[in-house]
């Protein structure tokens, strides 16, 4: 017989790695879409703050090679997800979380800062002295009714509705981007809908437990304002207010757990999301130019291998290395990274029988990376470049008996 190992004694050391696990640079990728809240016994809660600070810096392939200064801004977001078992069958789950977004923004003199005399095109005031800059959010809320079957309740099916709001602003600004300088799109917030489904197994005895999870596509028509100046050249209307069709990416997780020994955890999490599929194409900006505004040449694999240890009752520590295989290179110049490597380090604190705080943190590698325009020329060279991301966690979890 081998040991048994305790799956709501190991589950203090899983419960650190989540807080800071996951800070994707692929494509949009940014949360991970987690869903382990859902997997946990009984009743459960948590409230998740995670905050990323990278560096990102290069140069433009100007004749001057003029410098590029940091053009990550740091960003932060926040998840949440509560779950209960209505009887030792059927549970129900909700989960709040911010998967997708970018932030960059330009400075300095190079090829991405319109430093140009400011003419009047029919009436269309020329943006003077402006950076590149983009911002996309999103947030996702999503319902989950979970089953178990089989002999010991092994098994479980679970699946649900997804609700998914998505907002974003561009502007592009210098001679990289040829005619489409001063280009400036507002795409407002409005909400659409996807489902989610997946299928878990759990072996208590030994603190096993994989859960295979899906995740639909989701077509979005948002309200969207632009302003193309270089139109007014040609006598067209540089402006137009209308509608966008974006669809944001389905994606596979894959979560895995085991336990090594009766205090230490393994795990391994992996995501899968088809970046190829994605493209923004605004109206007016493809009207101009034939062109979509966004888009990537390849798929994103993100892997995360993790160690859990329970040093006392009340105190668990963690440890995890990632790859992140970015979606391409060369790679659109509004976020140029091309994946990264990773390693993080975390903490769980049991404050009460059922109330804990976790912390984590993890350093990034990005790797090199070309930034591109829409019309696929090479402008700007990144390299050697890092950033961190910081997570804390604060849970509640409460055994549920239905004997």
């Amino acid at each position: 017989m081998g040991a048994n190992f305790n799956l709501k004694t190991l589950t203090v050391a899983l419960a650190a790695l989540s807080a800071a696990s996951i800070a994707s640079a692929a494509g949009l990728d940014r949360s991970g879409q987690d869903i382990t809240a859902f997997l946990q016994d009984g009743v459960y809660a948590e409230a998740v703050y995670t905050y990323l600070d990278a560096d990102v810096s290069g140069e433009d392939t100007s004749t001057q090679q003029n410098k590029i200064d940091d053009i990550a801004e740091s960003y932060d977001f926040f998840r949440y997800g509560v779950k209960a078992d209505i009887n030792d069958t059927f549970s129900v789950g909700v989960l709040y979380d911010e998967p997708f977004g970018a932030a960059a923004d330009y400075s300095s003199k190079n090829d991405f800062v319109s430093h140009e005399p400011n003419p009047s095109f029919g009436g269309f005031i020329q943006p003077n002295g402006e950076a590149t800059n983009v911002e996309v959010r999103t947030e996702n809320l999503t319902g989950i009714l979970g089953a178990k079957f089989g002999e010991n309740k092994e098994f479980q099916i679970y699946g649900g509705p997804v609700a998914q709001r998505v907002q974003a602003d561009v502007k592009l600004r210098g001679k990289a981007y040829g005619q489409a300088d001063g280009y400036t799109t507002h795409i407002s917030a409005a909400q659409d809908y996807g489902w989610l489904a997946g299928v878990a197994y759990s072996k208590p005895e030994i603190a096993l437990q994989a859960a295979l999870t899906y995740r639909s596509e989701i077509d979005h028509t948002l309200p969207i304002s632009e302003s193309f100046p270089a139109l007014a050249l040609q006598q067209k209307n540089p402006n137009r207010v209308g509608e966008i069709d974006i669809t944001t990416p389905k994606s596979v997780n894959f979560d895995f757990q085991t336990g090594i020994n009766p205090t230490t955890l393994a795990t391994a999490k992996v995501r899968w999301v088809p970046w190829s599929d994605f493209e923004i194409v605004p109206p007016l900006y493809n009207q101009a130019s034939n062109l979509s505004l966004v888009s990537y040449d390849k798929d994103q694999w993100l892997v995360e291998l993790g160690l859990a240890k329970r040093l006392t009752p009340a105190l668990a520590v963690t440890s995890n290395i990632g790859w992140d295989s970015g979606a391409g290179n060369p790679v659109t110049s509004l976020g140029p990274i091309e994946g990264y490597y990773s390693a993080g380090l975390g903490a769980k604190y049991n404050l009460t029988k059922n109330w804990a705080i976790s912390a984590g943190g993890k350093y990034l590698w990005f790797g090199d990376a070309k930034g591109q325009i829409p019309t696929k020329a090479v402008v700007s060279n990144f390299e050697d470049n890092d950033g961190f991301a910081l997570g804390v966690k604060l849970s509640y979890q409460a055994k549920q008996d239905f004997n």
